[in-house]
């Protein structure tokens, strides 16, 4: 769905890194009918619940802001790492200038990593920054996080011209000693493919440059047959191809929020959660994570 308003920062926010991994997505048909088993180890593999919610800055399908039903419906999909997107911190009067991210992860009981799209002046001296992104909330040690550009047009800018812009959000967690790579995304809402086309480009190299792991969720604003979208079949897998369809959050006729594994890792089930604490509905997985023999 459509992406705040704004002038795209330059420069991605970056984290505090510690013990840094790398993650290796091997070439994988586009099916995820079929559950990959982890080859070449014994050692049993590391349930990992994951889910991906466009929240909507906080708003249900009655457009009205209720932060408190947006954590009921996290709440009830009892995920371990949860990627959000339509993000609002201190944004403006819709979301009453809540920082949304740092709210949901004390409402939660879950660590948070916030990656702006958007970070402007504030709307008043004094005050604090304006931003939108998306987000990840994580019940596991977060070693890694950065905000990493990938191709963006901005919304409000006129005659824009794609360019790189950050909101594209990556941690990777400890989960019982697996590290493990979650990116959550927010592709462009145009008609035009173009710009969602580079996206996917960008997400795929900055993808390619790790080993272990991946898991990538979000809102991708087309469906999982969608020609721009061919290209991440090569590398990961639809994590929840019979899920159900998610927007609008009411009588929902398309799926375009969807959870993405790479190779290895074993989906034992998927669902939407049917919820109007959104325009959109969340998706929810159980995967298992494969251990190497130690």
């Amino acid at each position: 769905m459509p992406q705040g308003p704004g002038r795209p920062t330059r420069t991605a926010r970056v984290a505090a890194v510690l013990l840094a991994a790398l993650l290796s997505l091997t070439a994988t048909p586009a099916t995820a009918a079929e559950d990959a088993t982890p080859s070449g180890s014994g050692a049993p593999a590391v349930p990992l619940r994951v889910a991906t919610y466009n929240i909507h800055a906080g708003a249900g399908e009655d457009q009205v802001f209720d932060l408190d039903r947006t954590a009921a419906a996290l709440r009830d999909l009892r995920a371990d790492v949860i990627g959000l997107q339509e993000v609002d911190v201190h944004w403006g009067e819709r979301s009453d200038f809540t920082d949304e991210a740092r709210a949901l992860a004390e409402k939660l009981r879950m660590r948070v990593f916030f990656a702006p799209i958007y970070d402007l002046d504030p709307a008043a001296e004094g005050g604090e920054r304006r931003q939108y992104g998306v987000a990840v909330l994580s019940r596991h040690p977060v070693l890694h996080a950065e905000n990493h550009e990938i191709t963006r047009l901005s919304t409000q800018t006129p005659d824009p011209v794609p360019a790189p812009a950050p909101g594209f959000a990556e941690i990777v967690i400890s989960v019982k000693g697996v590290r493990t790579h979650v990116y959550s995304t927010h592709l462009d809402y145009r008609a035009d493919p173009s710009i969602r086309a580079a996206q996917v480009d960008d997400m795929l190299g900055i993808l390619a440059d790790g080993r272990g792991p991946g898991v990538l969720v979000g809102d991708f604003n087309a469906e999982p047959s969608a020609p721009e979208l061919a290209p991440l079949w090569h590398t990961l897998r639809d994590a929840a191809p019979d899920a159900g369809l998610t927007c609008p959050a009411i009588a929902p006729q398309k799926r375009i929020d969807l959870i993405t594994v790479s190779d290895g890792i074993t989906v034992t089930g998927a669902r939407t959660h049917a919820t109007d604490a959104s325009d959109h509905r969340p998706v929810v997985a159980d995967l298992r994570l494969p251990r190497e023999d130690r």
